[in-house]
């Protein structure tokens, strides 16, 4: 991770933190903790750590209050229940995402990539089980074919964590390819989901053409006072080992077991690895088409302060 034009302006922006109304009461008291923190070179360090730290879970809030179900109901959800244990968590998720929405804990714009990526990942699901890549071992009866909804949610809290990180940080770009390019990359993963059912996996092509696509592109975003970058395919590397070590949660808690995990719970193979990296170049590309990538230039960095 490096670092790019450390100085902030006079003139602050206003804090990323208050597009969140439930955030908004907590800024200017974070703002006078960070010019405490400033005092000193390892304050600033640790300060920036840590808010680092918040701004990670903050992102990951809903997908960590899913993760959290999954194992809660896994543990204690009572057999004998009114309703199937899916169904409770498809309910759950419908209520966690409109007390989220009423209460500014998420915006209506991750609500739309939320909403896109449910029904993306939906409809991959159907065609998955249905050709027995995986199964949902339990009843459901708010389901499509042999998947129950809740199962949407899973996906698209994976598009709400780069929509919520990508505004806390206030992403900005370089060699960020066109977004019809991206838009074409991830169209052709897609497809590949189910036509390798078919006709050779594609896979690697196509990891092969994300990693030349994005090969320039550097990710900007700004945890504190300074903007850091990162090359993005890092940056999606990292975020897939967490969705891998996030499915081991999930088939633990058998909301979904793979085939060789019927008899008893076994790590996830590494080589879906591949397929959450290619899954995730497709959440990146539909959070794009909604955030729109702004381009980094020295002279904006000289005007950008501190959030």
């Amino acid at each position: 991770m490096d670092q790019h034009v450390p100085d902030a302006p006079a003139v602050k922006p206003a804090s990323a933190a208050s597009r969140w109304g439930a955030l908004r009461p907590f800024v200017h008291f974070e703002q006078q903790l960070g010019e405490r923190a400033a005092g000193s070179k390892a304050g600033a360090f640790a300060y920036e750590f840590l808010r680092f730290g918040v701004k990670q879970g903050w992102a990951c809030l809903f997908g960590a209050i899913m993760l959290a179900l999954l194992l809660a109901t896994h543990l204690w959800y009572p057999k004998t229940a009114l309703i199937p244990r899916y169904d409770f968590l498809f309910v759950s998720a419908v209520i966690v995402q409109t007390l989220m929405l009423a209460g500014g804990l998420e915006t209506f714009e991750e609500a739309k990539v939320i909403f896109i990526y449910h029904i993306v990942g939906t409809a991959m699901e159907v065609f998955k089980t249905a050709a027995g890549s995986w199964i949902y071992p339990e009843e459901a009866f708010f389901r499509i074919g042999g998947v129950p909804l809740f199962t949407g949610f899973m996906y698209a809290s994976v598009g709400s964590f780069i929509a919520r990180f990508w505004r806390l940080c206030d992403f900005r770009f370089t060699g960020h390819p066109p977004l019809w390019g991206v838009m074409l990359l991830a169209c052709m993963i897609y497809v590949n989901f189910f036509s390798h059912q078919y006709i050779p996996d594609m896979r690697w092509l196509l990891i092969a053409a994300s990693c030349v696509l994005f090969a320039r592109t550097w990710i900007y975003f700004k945890v504190w006072r300074q903007y850091r970058r990162m090359p993005l395919l890092i940056a999606c590397g990292l975020t897939t080992l967490f969705i891998w070590f996030a499915e081991n949660i999930g088939t633990y808690a058998r909301a979904w077991v793979y085939p060789n995990q019927i008899q008893a719970w076994s790590l996830v193979s590494f080589s879906k690895l591949s397929s959450w990296f290619m899954l995730l170049i497709v959440s990146y590309a539909l959070v794009a088409l909604v955030a729109r990538p702004v381009s980094m230039s020295i002279g904006e960095t000289d005007r950008l302060g501190s959030n």
